[in-house]
């Protein structure tokens, strides 16, 4: 399954300054700094943003998700995904930003093998 969401990154930035903890309630420490400790700019965490939407609608859609998210960044800059509950589930994320817009696609790969639980939200019975 993938998905792929839009942010705009001034509308974000916007909601950001209006509401100073804002940040804290929809990011993680560790996804608001880069790998330097630097804060990220607006436009990466907006990717980021799309990410945990993405991902969270690949699910279920319910928005209680979105805090738990987690969109880090691995050892050789790739982004990484961590949705907590979704064992059966490999995440595999691209993000960018240009132009005012970010976007991530999101694709969840179903884990073959005897543990996995996994079972998509379109499946029926």
């Amino acid at each position: 399954m993938l998905r792929t969401e839009l942010v705009d990154v001034a509308r974000l930035s916007r909601a950001l300054t209006r509401t100073p903890r804002l940040a804290s309630r929809l990011f993680t420490e560790a996804e608001r700094r880069g790998p330097d400790g630097r804060p990220r700019g607006t436009a990466s965490l907006a990717a980021r943003w799309a990410a945990k939407r993405a991902a969270v609608l690949l699910l279920d859609g319910d928005p209680a998700r979105l805090p738990s998210c987690e969109v880090l960044t691995g050892e050789g800059g790739q982004p990484l995904l961590r949705v907590p509950g979704t064992s059966g589930i490999r995440w595999h994320v691209s993000l960018s930003h240009q132009s005012g817009t970010a976007v991530a696609s999101v694709w969840a790969e179903p884990v073959t093998g005897p543990s996995t639980s996994y079972r998509s939200p379109s499946s029926t019975g």
